[in-house]
């Protein structure tokens, strides 16, 4: 059964509804690149208020579109598709600030979204045999699981986070567009995601 238009929906509302609505039922991809054109700029431009970097502002607002994409489904017309949206885009900011801020806690553990507990370990070169032991093997698995995505992908991600590089030298680099560079880079994390996800546990 349709879900029945919020009576309370601006014209612009509307719109963005029968988009969803089109991207929904027939997979209308020209529905997906238009919400997102219609948002893309004002959601970076939030985000890049509260991070105050371009580049991460750009990541974040790539995976705020994924993840409202992905769980399109689940939005209703009770409210305005930007106020869901931007609430996507808000809540995944705060998540990637506070996981920035729990690194330089050594003794911390937070809880992801995803339900995973995450924990952040001491740089310090004085580790103990048990700590270097752990430590190696994370290492290791981490190399393994970059090391089975696909070429173009895993060089992308030695460039981007292990060389960390910008997205304008990456480009320059292996002579791909920017788009192209943040689009790919975009699906390797995706595939690092599920790839992590399946091995909970492992790491």
């Amino acid at each position: 059964m349709e879900k029945e238009l919020n009576s309370h929906l601006s014209a612009k509302g509307v719109y963005d509804w029968k988009l969803v609505q089109r991207a929904l039922k027939k997979n209308d991809q020209k529905a997906y690149a238009e919400l997102m054109g219609r948002y893309k700029e004002t959601i970076f431009y939030m985000l890049l208020k509260m991070i105050k970097s371009k580049d991460d502002a750009d990541d974040l607002t790539i995976e705020a579109f994924g993840k409202a994409f992905k769980n399109l489904s689940q939005y209703t017309p009770d409210f305005a598709f930007s106020t869901w949206l931007f609430k996507i885009a808000t809540n995944n900011c705060i998540d990637y600030i506070r996981r920035k801020k729990e690194a330089v806690s050594l003794d911390k553990t937070y809880e992801t979204s995803d339900g995973d507990v995450i924990s952040f370990e001491p740089k310090s070169e004085f580790l103990n045999p048990e700590e270097k032991a752990i430590k190696k093997q994370k290492i290791q698995v981490m190399q393994s699981v970059v090391e089975k995505l696909q070429p173009r992908y895993r060089v992308l991600v030695e460039l981007r986070y292990f060389q960390e590089k910008s997205y304008e030298e990456i480009a320059l680099e292996l002579d791909l567009p920017i788009g192209t560079v943040k689009a790919q880079l975009f699906r390797a994390r995706e595939l690092l995601y599920h790839t992590l996800k399946n091995m909970h546990g492992k790491i």
